[in-house]
């Protein structure tokens, strides 16, 4: 992703708006803050977020290994737990 100031979207909007077409995300700013985010018109929101870092792609199947997870603990049993839980509905 890169950051453009809005004079050079005023002044370049051909290339900046190709360059967006063409799959790059770009933040433009006014004042030294980011005023919009210019994204292709084809991202999904999902996309969009991965792109603003907002988001992590979630690893392959197979690559976190579940057993060095530390294994949490509470002094309330499941039964106890799923009843609170339940009684919301």
């Amino acid at each position: 992703m890169s950051t453009i100031p809005h004079r050079e979207l005023r002044n370049e909007s051909s290339r900046i708006l190709q360059r967006v077409k063409n799959g790059e995300t770009i933040e433009v700013t006014n004042n030294g803050e980011i005023a919009a985010t210019l994204v292709p018109p084809n991202a999904s929101p999902f996309e969009m977020r991965v792109r603003a870092g907002r988001v992590r792609v979630a690893a392959p199947a197979g690559t976190v290994d579940l057993v060095h997870l530390e294994r949490a603990r509470s002094d309330e049993s499941t039964a106890e737990i799923l009843a609170d839980l339940r009684g919301d509905r």
